[in-house]
């Protein structure tokens, strides 16, 4: 069955603060954690518990994506960086 929209090609990825983006998340679900945990009684007599444990797991799983955002930008700024340095010598060739 043929598909009803045309082919195109994918544009290219925006490129925005991904380093700055992911730490902001990270920090806002720390933030929503400890903001919820004075009333952690409340949460176990109804039933909430995994509100705090969804914040905690957001924080800790933000950390895990801030590391990687970071070694990825720093991937990125390594290939660029060869790449400008290897364009003279393929404009001689």
């Amino acid at each position: 069955m043929a598909k009803w929209t045309p082919t195109r090609e994918a544009p290219e990825p925006l490129e925005g603060p991904v380093v700055a983006t992911v730490t902001g998340g990270t920090i806002l679900w720390f933030v929503l954690f400890l903001v919820q945990l004075p009333f952690y009684g409340w949460f176990d007599d109804h039933g909430h518990t995994w509100w705090l444990w969804t914040c905690l797991a957001g924080g800790g799983l933000g950390f895990i994506g801030i590391w990687y955002v970071r070694k990825r930008d720093a991937a990125l700024k390594k290939a660029a960086q060869t790449a400008d340095e290897d364009a003279p010598a393929r404009a001689a060739e």
